[in-house]
């Protein structure tokens, strides 16, 4: 799951990016509004986190803007107002949610989870492909009722894959959800994550070829004979 989170403050935007990426979401950080735009136009975030106040373009302004322009991926405004006057205006431009600075981070957790559920993303649903079982709510996979234990990319490449079925990820799509901008990853990496995918699958007793490599295109889940 990939965020976008928009916070000019930078010792709080580390702070929260620090807590999303310890629960495996990529996380991408901007600290205007129209840096935010641009971000927005060219990558499928799955959530925004959108400061209120912002240089350039607030975050009314740029709600506005997104929702004028069809883009209706779920926004969770974080801002220090807390009169109804405020809640129901950012409600009413488009917000899908509205928290409270200085907030709880299990809460703010929560609320993130909820819309990427909202969203479409099922954050919270059980994935599960021949003898394989990810829980995202908990990070916990298993083949055939034994633990799978995972580095961080690895469990968000599986289930990425368990998230799309049968359909091909090209190199290029598994970068953009699981990579972000500051930590652009080598040329050979998604091969190597690959690889030791495959390698701790095979040695739980997983049929080879569970994931497939798509000669020049990518990578996908064996089709069902």
């Amino acid at each position: 799951m990939r965020i976008l989170l928009v916070e000019d403050d930078a010792p709080l935007a580390e702070n929260l990016a620090d807590m999303l990426i310890n629960q495996l979401y990529v996380v991408d950080i901007v600290s205007d509004g129209e840096a935010a735009w641009e971000q927005i136009k060219t990558i499928d975030y799955d959530l925004i986190l959108l400061d209120l106040l912002l240089p350039k373009l607030d975050g009314v302004s740029l709600c506005k803007r997104l929702r004028s322009q069809g883009i209706k991926k779920p926004i969770l405004m974080l801002t220090a107002r807390d009169t109804i006057t405020d809640k129901v205006r950012a409600l009413d431009i488009g917000v899908d949610d509205y928290i409270v600075k200085p907030f709880d981070l299990s809460e703010l957790l929560a609320r993130v989870r909820a819309l990427l559920r909202r969203g479409g993303s099922s954050s919270a649903s059980i994935l599960e492909w021949r003898g394989l079982r990810l829980e995202p709510s908990t990070h916990k996979v298993t083949y055939e009722d034994q633990p799978l234990h995972l580095s961080s990319k690895e469990y968000s490449i599986l289930e990425l894959l368990l998230r799309n079925g049968q359909q091909v990820l090209t190199r290029s799509v598994i970068l953009e959800h699981i990579w972000s901008f500051d930590n652009p990853p080598s040329e050979n990496t998604i091969k190597t994550h690959i690889n030791s995918l495959r390698h701790k699958l095979k040695a739980m007793g997983a049929p080879d070829g569970l994931i497939e490599t798509v000669r020049v295109v990518g990578y996908c889940l064996k089709k069902l004979s």
